[in-house]
């Protein structure tokens, strides 16, 4: 995966699927990880041929015509690489205005600006 390379909606949802298959899966495979309706066999095979380019996903020959596909990175290195890349795009690298932004625009709950606290002060403590 390139440092600029960010996965479309319809790329994420194969991701999803792929991420929750522990040994991979076959085309039917991701299909099944679909809400009805469910998406056509070509549009899945198009999805995971842009992520294997992207280098987001390979795969093995298992028999046949048939393909074992495995992600190449986890949810969270991809969610890390994401988070890092809005970081240091919209401020400036700054944890502290990303998470001003983040706490300003989300009208989040005195409960969740309390857990926020929390695990600010638990990660100090771990350090």
């Amino acid at each position: 995966m390139k440092k600029t390379d960010t996965l479309t909606n319809s790329e994420m949802q194969v991701m999803d699927a792929l991420w929750k298959l522990p040994d991979g899966g076959c085309v039917h495979d991701i299909i099944a990880h679909y809400p009805e309706p469910k998406p056509a066999y070509t549009t899945i095979s198009t999805f995971l041929k842009i992520l294997q380019n992207k280098g987001f996903v390979a795969y093995k020959k298992l028999s046949g015509k048939t393909h074992t596909f495995f992600p190449l990175l986890t949810k969270d290195e991809y969610t890390a690489t994401v988070v890092k890349n809005v970081k240091n795009s919209f401020f400036g690298g700054s944890s502290s205005s990303f998470v001003k932004y983040f706490v300003e625009k989300e009208n989040l709950s005195e409960n969740e600006i309390n857990e926020l606290i929390e695990i600010i002060r638990n990660s100090n403590q771990n350090q």
